[in-house]
């Protein structure tokens, strides 16, 4: 079976295919120009966000079985036309909950202490600390939005905390065990100190965090979004901070975001502001890179395409 890699994925994966029996072809050079040549014999395709695997792409590969993502999110798919198609699309969300779980509660505490604030001060000859006075997490009310892998995973990580811990999630039910309380949004709206998102991109979660959102919060937020730029509307965000609505923003991923999540396309006055201030913690879309997750996605994909898949 002959899989065509369009992206770099960790060692593992291709050398556990090629052990298995598949045969891997990839081409460091690879672009929209040179890959294409590839689709007509690929039966399988691993990719991450280099590209999108359009409709029109997808009809060019005659023989494939199957998209292995390596990652979690599936927007650069034609997941329909796929499905038209007879292919089956694997993703990874189990390798890399466990990083961005972390780094959103690292993100977080960051923000609260004013971590990189105090950190470049000292750093510069400043030794300020009245002025860097903290906040602590316990005795909050986070709500999370999504309850996937990520989410259950960002509330275990909670769990050590004094915490009040509100989850919606519109697709699962009875999911609640005492200290996840499963709650609906006017909850969340009524009550929520911290907001995080937890959700793939889609029709309906795209700019979900804009103007009216916000304004339904009785209290002002600290939003955390390490799911895809384009759920949260940053212009929004800014006017929200800038009337002290939301009190700080932890943000991995944003909306200016290139298709590949490699560099930023705007440098926009909204994000710009951003930048400029410090009740601000951002990520170049690092929160489910890291070592250990590449490894883990690698070793959950061989899994999947062997069992469904075997040679």
């Amino acid at each position: 079976m002959k899989v065509l890699f369009i992206d770099t994925a960790h060692p593992f994966l291709w050398n556990s295919l090629m052990e298995h029996g598949y045969d891997c072809v990839y081409d460091e050079n690879f672009s929209s120009n040179n890959y294409e040549q590839y689709l007509a014999d690929a039966e399988g395709i691993v990719i991450r966000s280099k590209i999108k695997l359009t409709a029109a792409v997808l009809a060019k590969a005659l023989k494939l079985k199957f998209i292995a993502r390596v990652g979690a999110g599936m927007e650069n798919i034609d997941f329909d036309f796929a499905q038209k198609m007879g292919i089956t699309c694997f993703n990874a969300p189990e390798g890399n909950r466990n990083a961005v779980a972390e780094q959103a509660l690292g993100m977080l505490l960051s923000l609260f202490n004013k971590l990189n604030k105090a950190d470049h001060e000292v750093r510069n000859g400043i030794w300020l600390r009245e002025e860097n006075r903290g906040e602590e997490l316990c005795g909050k009310t986070v709500a999370l939005i999504g309850y996937g892998n990520t989410g259950s995973t960002f509330a275990q990580r909670l769990r050590g905390f004094d915490i009040k811990l509100l989850v919606h999630d519109p697709y699962l039910q009875h999911f609640g065990d005492g200290f996840v309380l499963e709650s609906s949004m006017d909850t969340i709206y009524e009550e929520a100190d911290v907001v995080s998102l937890h959700v793939p991109l889609t029709e309906e979660t795209m700019f979900m965090v804009n103007k009216q959102f916000i304004q339904k919060f009785k209290k002002p937020i600290y939003i955390i979004n390490t799911s895809r730029g384009k759920c949260l509307n940053t212009q929004d965000l800014v006017d929200a901070m800038k009337i002290g609505k939301v009190k700080g923003a932890c943000l991995d991923v944003l909306e200016f975001e290139g298709v590949s999540f490699e560099k930023m396309e705007e440098n926009s006055p909204a994000f710009q502001y951003l930048i400029e201030k410090e009740n601000v913690i951002l990520t170049p879309h690092i929160a489910g890179w890291t070592h250990q997750s590449n490894l883990k996605m690698a070793e959950i994909l061989v899994e999947k395409i062997t069992q469904n898949f075997p040679v």
